[in-house]
Order: C-alpha cells, then sequence, then structure tokens
C-alpha cells in the first residue's frame, strides 16, 4: 500500500493507483507514491492554491512536505457528504441534485481564472502518451487541433464525487489535480463519460440534456469532443472505461 509505512492516521479515506488519502481530525493527508514526480505534487498544491483565491469553495491548503520518503499535500477537511454518496442514498432527489451539480459546474465554468496549464496541450500530451495506434492517435489530435481555444475554468475531473455537501448545506469542489484553462465544452464531455461509467448512458445523457435545457450550448459541439477526451483518459488504462 502506498505508505504504509505511515500508519499514525486516523483513517483512510481514499485510495488510488499513485496515492493514499487520509483523514487525520481536521486535516485531510494526500501521501504519494514514490513514483510521484516533485514538480507534479508542487504543481498540484499549486493549482489548488490558485483555486483558493477565486470565490469558490475549496478545501484549504495547509502545507506541503516529505515524510518517510512520501510527498504530502495537506488539506483542511471538510466535514459533510458527497453529493454522489447523497445521489445514491436519497434517489427520489436525484434530479434535484444532478440540477445543483450542473449548476455548480456552470458556476466553475464561469469563474474568473487564475493563470494555469492550458488543457488542450495536456490532452493533446496524454493522447500521445495512450496505447491507441499511431494512426488514430493522428486522427485524434487532427481532431483537437481544430478546436477553438476557449479559455474558460474547466476542474477536468468534475463528478458527483469530488463535491461535498457541507452541514451547512454548502458545496465544496475537492481534487484539484486536473484543472486547466480550455473549452468548456470537452470538460462537459469528460463529465458525461465519468456519469456513464458510474451509473449508465441514460444518466450521462440526462446531464447532457439538463446541461443543454439550461446553457443552450450545442449537444453535437459537445459530443463531437468525446473521442477526443476518450482518447487522452485511454491511457489511465482503466478496464471499466
Amino acid at each position: 500500500m502506498i505508505g504504509e509505512t505511515i500508519m499514525d492516521y486516523e483513517k483512510i479515506i481514499g485510495l488510488r493507483t499513485d496515492k493514499t488519502i487520509y483523514k487525520d481530525g481536521d486535516r485531510v493527508i494526500k501521501v504519494f507514491n514514490h513514483h510521484y514526480k516533485k514538480s507534479q505534487v508542487l504543481n498540484e498544491a499549486l493549482n489548488l492554491a490558485k483555486i483558493e483565491e477565486t470565490d469558490l469553495n475549496v478545501p484549504n491548503l495547509r502545507a506541503v512536505y516529505q515524510e518517510n520518503n512520501h510527498w504530502v499535500i495537506e488539506l483542511s477537511f471538510i466535514k459533510g457528504k458527497t453529493l454522489l454518496r447523497l445521489m445514491q442514498e436519497q434517489p427520489s432527489k436525484f434530479n434535484e441534485y444532478l440540477r445543483q451539480f450542473i449548476e455548480l459546474q456552470i458556476k466553475v465554468h464561469h469563474t474568473k481564472a487564475p493563470i494555469l496549464s492550458k488543457m488542450k496541450d495536456k490532452l493533446g500530451y496524454k493522447i500521445e502518451d495512450s496505447m491507441l495506434s499511431a494512426t488514430m492517435r493522428m486522427f485524434v489530435r487532427q481532431s483537437l487541433d481544430q478546436k477553438k481555444s476557449d479559455l474558460s475554468l474547466c476542474h477536468g475531473d468534475f463528478f458527483p464525487g469530488n463535491i461535498i455537501i457541507d452541514e451547512s448545506n454548502q458545496p465544496f469542489i475537492i481534487d484539484w489535480a486536473h484543472v486547466s484553462l480550455g473549452p468548456k465544452l470537452a470538460d462537459v464531455a469528460n463529465t458525461f463519460l465519468d456519469l456513464w461509467v458510474e451509473f449508465d448512458r441514460s444518466v450521462a445523457e440526462m446531464y447532457l440534456n439538463m446541461f443543454i435545457d439550461l446553457t443552450n450550448e450545442s449537444k453535437d459541439e459537445i459530443l463531437s469532443w468525446l473521442p477526443i477526451v476518450s482518447a487522452a483518459r485511454s491511457n489511465r488504462g482503466i478496464k471499466s472505461e
């Protein structure tokens, strides 16, 4: 296990292939695997620090340090339930929670953005790093290059599991590791895929139709991002996708 030499934290609240996330009192301790580069950890911490300067509710960055040869990011703990858990526990309120989720995503897209990495650059790197054939990579890169480069604030992993509703019913957005500036409809396409994997296609379609009703964005334009976003996600090697 990542961080197996660090055993004095209260409990594990998240386990990934490259990090283990602990709760310890009023702190969240994110412990990275040995292969995680210093620059990656510092960049993630810097991104969160920049987002803290907006009017979005996010955990406070407390510290970045090394412990037992692991890089660690320390954050404030937000007490509450994720929107994903609320959706699962109260299916009668699913539509209400989904609307709240979409309105929050729209707020993110309209938030004045700090200086961050460009999404199209990150997508291009991930596509080239994928296991797709050279021909397929070239085709997808050409599609990406033809897309407009608007610079909205995009979370990069906007998913109900990354929204915590605290005890005063305020939403907090967590896990800003993939934030970037880029086309907001690509961010929507990514969320569409996340919901399809976590729930099913009908829920993903419900999300997409509700987003379009609230924004008047083009469904065809959103769907045109699916091959690009899917290709970029393929480098993660997640079988369920």
